[in-house]
C-alpha cells in the first residue's frame, strides 16, 4: 500500500505524470457521471451526482487546456531534436513520425486561440479553431496507429528471424515486450480516435452520436493504458 502511494506521489510530482492522472480522473468522472444520468432517471440524488461528476469532468478538461498553454516550446524542442529521424531508422517510420510532430506542433496554437476566444481575450469565434484542434488531434492519432502497425510488422519480422537463427531467449523476451507495448499503443490511439471522430461535425461516421458514458469509457481506457506505459517505461 505504501509503495503504491509513493508511486502515485512520484507521478504527481512530474508535469507529465500529473497530466495523465488528471486525464484519467476527468474521463473516469465522465464515465460514472454518464452512467448515473442515463440509468437513474427516476432517482433524483443519482441524477444530481451524475450531473456534478460531468461538470467536474468538464472543469478538469478545462484545467488541462490551460496547462497546455505552456507546451509549445517543449514540443518544439522535441520536434527539433527528432528532426527527420535517425538515418538508420526505417524510412516509413521516420516520415510518419515527422508528420505526427507537425500535426502535434500545429495543435497547440490552434487550441490556444480557441481557448482565448472562449475566454473573450480575443474577439474571434472559437468553433472553427476547436474544429482545427480536433482534426489535428485525429490526424496525429491516425498517424500514430499507422506508425505502430509498421513497427509491429518490423518487430514480427525480427522475431521470426531470431527464432529461425535460434538466438537468445532474452532478446526474444524484449521483442515480445515491445510488441505488447505497440499493441497497447494501437488500442489507446484507436479509443482516442473514436472520440475525436465523435467530436467532428455531424455527418462524418459516428460524429455526435456517442453518449457521455461511452466517451468517458473510451477516454478512461486510453488514459489507463497511458499510465501503464508510463509506469513500465519508468521502471
Amino acid at each position: 500500500m505504501q509503495q503504491s502511494v509513493e508511486s502515485l506521489v512520484r507521478l504527481l510530482e512530474s508535469y507529465r505524470g500529473r497530466d495523465k492522472i488528471i486525464r484519467t480522473v476527468c474521463y473516469g468522472s465522465q464515465l460514472v457521471g454518464g452512467v448515473l444520468t442515463r440509468k437513474a432517471e427516476t432517482d433524483v440524488s443519482s441524477q444530481r451526482l451524475g450531473k456534478s461528476l460531468l461538470l467536474f469532468s468538464a472543469q478538469l478538461s478545462h484545467c488541462r487546456t490551460v496547462l497546455r498553454l505552456f507546451d509549445d516550446l517543449s514540443m518544439l524542442a522535441y520536434s527539433h531534436s527528432y528532426g527527420l529521424g535517425a538515418s538508420d531508422e526505417d524510412k516509413g517510420i521516420r516520415w510518419i513520425s515527422v508528420l505526427t510532430n507537425v500535426a502535434d506542433q500545429l495543435y497547440y496554437p490552434c487550441e490556444h486561440i480557441a481557448w482565448a476566444a472562449d475566454a473573450e481575450i480575443i474577439q474571434v469565434k472559437s468553433d472553427k479553431w476547436w474544429l482545427f484542434c480536433t482534426v489535428l488531434w485525429g490526424t496525429s492519432l491516425l498517424l500514430g496507429i499507422i506508425r505502430s502497425l509498421r513497427v509491429l510488422l518490423l518487430l514480427k519480422r525480427k522475431l521470426k528471424r531470431q527464432e529461425r537463427d535460434e538466438e537468445g531467449s532474452s532478446r526474444q523476451t524484449g521483442l515480445h515486450r515491445q510488441i505488447r507495448g505497440e499493441l497497447l499503443s494501437v488500442l489507446s490511439s484507436a479509443a482516442d480516435l473514436s472520440n475525436a471522430i465523435h467530436w467532428m461535425p455531424p455527418g462524418l461516421l459516428w460524429a455526435g452520436r456517442f453518449p457521455s458514458w461511452l466517451v468517458g469509457l473510451l477516454g478512461t481506457t486510453s488514459s489507463v493504458i497511458g499510465l501503464i506505459q508510463m509506469s513500465s517505461s519508468d521502471s
